[in-house]
């Protein structure tokens, strides 16, 4: 291959890197403005100007300022399945129901942060709808839940049943427990209740 037939190819990548550049620093710049003042608290001309670029650059990457909040969820969420993933793991437990446990407290824990409050739990469905809303949340978390449950099923913690339907009931349980601590006036004591609820919960799957 000549240098001729290389620079197109060159080209396309270096427009690819920029066009990811921009994008990242959109989410980036918007990520922090849609959680401190929500969706509807947030224009565009200001996302522009914090993520250094033009509005039409900002209609390159995105149809609207409703898919850039939808990456700006995506990327929220997913970092929160990280950090819920990374919490089981460290804790060392070997008890798969103890993990998710722990699992449960590292979500519990996030729904007191207002970035998770507000991006998640409160404008996520109203700004995407419920559907779409929960279409994203189960990509990231429900995996996880699967395959804790089908271990405690193998070591025998759980009785073998199936998997999906207790997995969709229990992630059910945790976000309404989530949205419950998020929107209480005592969060600290709307925490503790539901701690005490999801330990109940959790041992009478035993």
């Amino acid at each position: 291959m000549n240098v001729k037939d290389e620079q197109p190819a060159a080209r396309r990548t270096k427009h690819a890197e920029r066009s990811e550049a921009t994008r990242a620093a959109l989410v980036a710049a918007a990520r922090p403005l849609f959680a401190q003042r929500g969706f509807a608290g947030v224009g565009t001309e200001e996302i522009v100007r914090a993520a250094g670029v033009t509005r039409g650059a900002l209609y390159h990457q995105f149809a609207d300022k409703r898919e850039l909040f939808a990456a700006v969820f995506e990327q929220v969420e997913a970092q929160l399945s990280e950090r819920i993933g990374a919490a089981a793991i460290s804790s060392g437990v070997a008890d798969p129901l103890a993990a998710l446990r722990v699992g449960t407290a590292a979500w519990l824990d996030a729904s007191t942060e207002p970035e998770t409050q507000r991006i998640v739990l409160l404008d996520g469905p109203a700004v995407l709808g419920w559907e779409r809303w929960r279409a994203i949340a189960m990509h990231y978390g429900f995996g996880l839940v699967e395959t804790v449950l089908q271990a405690a099923i193998d070591a025998g913690q759980l009785a073998p049943q199936p998997v999906a339907p207790l997995a969709h009931v229990l992630i059910g349980a945790v976000d309404e427990a989530a949205l419950y601590v998020a929107t209480a006036a005592d969060q600290p004591q709307a925490r503790a209740d539901v701690d005490a609820v999801l330990d109940r919960l959790l041992a009478g799957l035993r």
